[in-house]
């Protein structure tokens, strides 16, 4: 393992289209789908969607910093949703489904907040950001199928 790979999280929306979004970075090595910052523990997909467990559907994703940053990494994570739909993303609704980002430092934090206010500050939405930047808890990896899901589907992203 090499000292600058490096682990970020992020929620938004379905981990389908969120995982396949960060797969085509060529300096992201790896990536899970899975579930996070909600109140039950080994969580199914069945527990998830029914909007009890206050679980986010996830991608942690494994990267390369020497090559890509956290920032550029938020970057994908800003143009692959809306960031303005509370507990939302296009047809799913429900907490699973909300904007979040997970940080795991105090680096990841501040990169974080600063991303959100610049992003803020563009007036590129007309609505409020409502994504959440909190502190990662356990991270559940999701079952096998939804792994890569658009690749072993053949769907395209």
């Amino acid at each position: 393992m090499s000292e600058h790979n490096e682990s970020a999280i992020f929620a938004a929306g379905c981990f389908w289209g969120v995982e396949a979004s960060f797969r085509k970075l060529d300096s992201v090595f790896a990536t899970a789908v899975g579930y996070i910052g909600g109140n039950l523990s080994s969580p199914t997909y069945e527990d998830v969607c029914s909007g009890r467990t206050n679980h986010a559907e996830a991608v942690r994703v494994e990267f390369d910093s020497s090559k890509i940053s956290y920032e550029e990494l938020l970057e994908v994570f800003w143009n692959c949703h809306d960031p303005t739909t509370e507990n939302r993303q296009g047809p799913d609704v429900g907490t699973q489904y909300r904007s979040g980002i997970f940080f795991l430092n105090a680096a990841q934090k501040l990169a974080a907040k600063q991303s959100k206010a610049k992003l803020e500050a563009s007036a590129r939405f007309a609505r409020p950001i409502v994504t959440e930047i909190t502190q990662a808890a356990e991270f559940w990896r999701a079952e096998n199928y939804h792994q890569q899901y658009f690749e072993k589907n053949g769907l395209g992203h």
